[in-house]
This record gives structure tokens, C-alpha cells and sequence, in this order.
């Protein structure tokens, strides 16, 4: 780790996705393993060139999106054949085809909430603040321009030797961002 607490990390700022993509490439070839890349629109495959790994969020929104089908099945069938069964010209009670609006509307209910408040935990929201707000030209992440970040709390980070590979790889400028 850092000798450098007060640090957040090194930011390097670029034009174009595939630069970003490129310095990321580079950056994770070179051993870095605490790395971030703020853009202003989803690039694909920056996600792999950064490290990051596949979220389990698909298969918690499924496991919950079925919870929502059972409840609203089990919901409905409870209340029109256990507590309060109507025999209506000699209709079974347990008609499913009746049931499946509300089932399906359940199963999204549940999906959606799920999916939302599971992308906000996981993406640490809602954040007012952050170090790499103090980022020169940071304004621009949500414009234009694209950052890469390699933290302090990296094991590989020295500030010397990781300003200097930084400036090789085709920014515009590098920037140190304090806590």
C-alpha cells in the first residue's frame, strides 16, 4: 500500500472510447488491480478491460421475479379456493387462466423493485460525494470526456512510477486527486 493516505489516486483523462480502452488494457497488463473508468455512456468492453467481473443481478432479479409469480399464483388461489371459495356455474375454483394477469403483474413488481434497489446498493447510491469529484475537468465525465482512475490502495501503486506509466499512455492529462 501507499505511502500517500492523503491520495485518492491518478486520474487520466482521454477523448475517445477506444483510447480509454486501450490505456485500460495497458494499465491491467501492467499488474494494476484497483482501477475505475468514469465515461459519459456505457463502452463496450471496458468493463473486461477494467477487471471487472459479471454481477449475480440477473439472477436475483429472476429468483425474485419468481417469488413474485408464486405470490401472486398462491395469493390468488388462496383466496378463491381456500378462504373464501364461490362455486359460479360450476367453474372450478382453481381457474389459473383467471389468475394470470395479477401473477404476471406480481412478477414484475417484484423484478423491478428488485432490479432497482439492488443497482443502487451495489453501485453505493446515492453518493453526494466522492474524492474523484476533485478530479480537474471531472465536469466533463458526463459530457465527453472519459477517465481512468488507478487508486492509491493499489498494491502496485507508487506515485512516482505510477505518474510516469500513466503519462505513457496517450492522455491528455494526468492528474493526482486527493482524498
Amino acid at each position: 500500500m501507499s505511502e500517500h493516505t492523503e491520495l485518492y489516486g491518478l486520474v487520466a483523462e482521454f477523448n475517445d472510447p477506444e483510447d480509454i480502452i486501450d490505456a485500460a488494457n495497458k494499465v491491467r497488463k501492467a499488474g494494476y488491480t484497483v482501477v475505475e473508468a468514469y465515461t459519459p455512456y456505457p463502452v463496450e468492453g471496458l468493463d473486461d478491460a477494467v477487471g471487472h467481473k459479471p454481477t449475480r443481478m440477473g439472477w436475483v432479479v429472476f429468483c425474485m421475479g419468481f417469488l413474485g409469480f408464486l405470490t401472486g399464483f398462491f395469493l390468488q388461489y388462496y383466496s378463491n379456493v381456500i378462504f373464501y371459495p364461490l362455486n359460479i356455474g360450476g367453474k372450478p375454483l382453481n381457474s389459473w387462466p383467471n389468475f394470470v394477469v395479477i401473477t404476471f403483474e406480481c412478477t414484475i413488481i417484484f423484478s423491478c423493485f428488485t432490479a432497482g434497489l439492488f443497482m443502487l446498493g451495489r453501485n453505493g447510491l446515492p453518493r453526494p460525494y466522492h474524492s474523484i469529484f476533485n478530479t480537474p475537468g471531472f465536469q466533463f465525465a458526463s459530457r465527453d470526456k472519459f477517465f481512468l482512475c488507478i487508486e492509491a490502495l493499489d498494491k502496485k501503486f507508487d506515485l512516482g512510477k505510477t505518474k510516469k506509466f500513466m503519462d505513457g499512455l496517450g492522455a491528455n492529462r494526468v492528474s493526482e486527486v486527493e482524498l
